[in-house]
């Protein structure tokens, strides 16, 4: 399929794991993407398996001056969005008593403050029936121990994600998250996340095994696509059924 032939997407942290699935998967079906992350390297390694048509630019996700600086460099190089995947993140695990004010402010500051002015930021350049797609996760429900202020963040986008499609939708843009459980990206390796751990953890996922990057970015491309034109401030979990238990 070409769904997105003509078409303009963003994918913030697009330089990796979920990101870069979803970035591959948009340039697949004929997008000119746009991806942003911090680290020099591995968006070159991206951008040259996305096409020459792909635009790599390196962007600190967090503060308001980064969201208006990305948001500037697209207008000036007059490139206008049809679709939006707020995917940059960090994801802090620690115990609740062990959690100080850096890690809560670091958190919040890329989790949320940066995904809300990010958007605000992008609003001038986003085209008719434009969707815009959020990162979230299924910690902002299960109550999992030691995911205090990253459940905590991710709370927030969901329900920024319904607010921002009420006041988004008149202009004629559609607001939607998706909300993966445990996947199988570099982040649990940034993480600590050793092979005893990941098997607890796999253990209660009633489909037996992680999530594929691949899978997140599927359900991310029918939410910005013109075939989910009717679901809007919808939260899609994807989690193998974890949250079920």
């Amino acid at each position: 399929m070409n769904r997105f032939e003509g078409k303009t997407v963003l994918v913030t942290g697009g330089n990796s794991g979920i990101g870069l699935a979803a970035a591959q998967a948009f340039a697949a079906e004929g997008a000119r993407v746009v991806i942003t992350g911090r680290d020099e390297s591995a968006l070159a390694t991206a951008r040259a398996t996305l096409g020459e048509n792909a635009i790599a630019i390196r962007n600190v996700a967090g503060t308001v001056a980064a969201a208006r600086e990305l948001a500037q460099r697209l207008a000036d190089a007059n490139i206008r969005l049809d679709a939006v995947f707020v995917n940059a993140g960090v994801g802090t695990f620690a115990p609740f008593t062990d959690i100080d004010e850096k890690a809560w402010d670091e958190t919040f500051a890329v989790n949320v403050k940066g995904p809300y002015f990010q958007i605000q930021s992008l609003v001038p350049l986003l085209n008719k029936d434009a969707s815009i797609v959020l990162n979230g996760s299924i910690n902002a429900h299960i109550g999992m121990p030691a995911s205090s202020v990253y459940a905590a963040s991710k709370a927030a986008l969901v329900s920024l994600a319904k607010t921002l499609s009420a006041e988004l939708l008149p202009r004629g843009a559609r607001v939607n998250i998706v909300s993966p459980g445990p996947v199988a990206t570099p982040l649990h390796g940034k993480l600590g996340l050793v092979d005893e751990a990941a098997a607890q953890l796999q253990s209660q996922i009633p489909l037996g095994r992680f999530g594929k990057s691949s899978e997140i970015a599927a359900t991310v491309l029918h939410l910005a696509s013109t075939e989910s034109g009717f679901i809007v401030g919808t939260e899609i979990i994807i989690d193998g059924g974890m949250s079920q238990l």
